[in-house]
């Protein structure tokens, strides 16, 4: 009897995802329009839609750091036309960083796929007349607290980033959160903040037209996504390894065989080289994975950075 339980429950299983879906699948990004989970969810909606033979819609619900639209998912119905692209902080960080966080990531959420990574730039005004990693960590140790950094919000692996070579390198320096990297970018350009650790799609195309400089990437090794700016490791600091990625998740009690099926085809929509290409152009390592090495992952991450976060003893500002 049990067996047969479980083969009906399998068939219907399978059944739903062969049926899904039969109307617009929403992607919640949880942070503002032209910030990178938004750019990474337009091109992959753009063949997603092809492969799923329905529209797919972006919804912008930026907020508390990504843990607004974040919470909106984690409470959505769990029919398979909800599904979140998020990043690092509201899926591991802030677990951490946040006291009452209104949910939690690995209860109340599934994981779907990793779709890609990015490395983290750390990028100067022009107005801090530095133009290497030495120069310009010379000068904030020289003048602690004399200077602004930015980040994309609170517990963000931009702040990370930077709290993390405060405290490598011995230097101080206030922090001030914006709600997305372009924001922070273009507070950078006035002049208004002096640096910060963004990804490369909010920070290139402005140090390539010469309004701000790009000193070093929070990798352990360059990128082939920026193989002429050199780690911060080649500068003499060491052990800041820190990178944004982007992840698909669903709430949980999605059907099982909806979330492996939208896990398959992100990963298949990955691998067409007319996406690499566009993801290349944005910065964007491609990686696809199931749903459970993104789970493991997630759990990974949490290991690694609970301790950091403690120990810097980072709150929201």
């Amino acid at each position: 009897m049990v067996r047969v339980l479980l083969a009906a429950t399998s068939c219907v299983s399978v059944s739903h995802a062969q049926e899904w879906p039969q109307r617009v699948v929403k992607i919640v990004v949880p942070f503002a329009a032209g910030s990178s989970p938004d750019i990474l969810a337009r091109i992959i909606n753009d063949k997603l839609a092809v492969r799923l033979n329905q529209a797919l819609i972006v919804e912008n619900r930026p907020g508390a750091g990504g843990n607004s639209g974040t919470d909106m998912v984690a409470k959505a119905i769990p029919d398979g036309y909800t599904f979140l692209l998020s990043v690092n902080a509201p899926l591991v960080y802030n677990t951490v960083l946040y006291k009452n966080l209104p949910y939690d990531p690995f209860r109340d959420l599934v994981p779907v796929t990793l779709a890609a990574t990015t490395p983290n730039v750390c990028a100067v005004s022009n107005t801090m007349g530095v133009n290497s990693v030495q120069d310009w960590l010379e000068a904030i140790r020289r003048h602690p607290g004399k200077y602004n950094f930015a980040s994309s919000g609170n517990g963000s692996i931009s702040h990370l980033s930077m709290e993390l070579l405060k405290l490598r390198t011995k230097s101080y320096a206030v922090h001030f959160p914006y709600a997305s990297s372009g924001q922070a970018v273009t507070a950078m350009i006035q002049g208004d903040i002096q640096f910060a650790c963004l990804p490369p799609v909010a920070i290139m195309p402005q140090a390539k037209a010469g309004r701000i400089k790009a000193l070093a990437v929070t990798a352990s090794q360059r990128s082939a996504l920026l193989p002429d700016v050199p780690t911060l490791k080649e500068s003499g600091v060491d052990d800041i390894q820190a990178s944004p990625w982007f992840a698909y998740m669903a709430p949980r009690g999605t059907p099982p065989a909806v979330v492996q099926r939208m896990s398959r085809e992100i990963a298949a929509v990955l691998k067409e080289p007319d996406v690499q290409t566009r993801l290349q152009t944005a910065y964007f390592d491609p990686v696809g994975s199931t749903p459970e090495a993104l789970g493991q992952f997630m759990n990974e991450e949490l290991k690694r950075w609970k301790p950091v976060i403690e120990r810097l003893g980072l709150k929201p500002d």
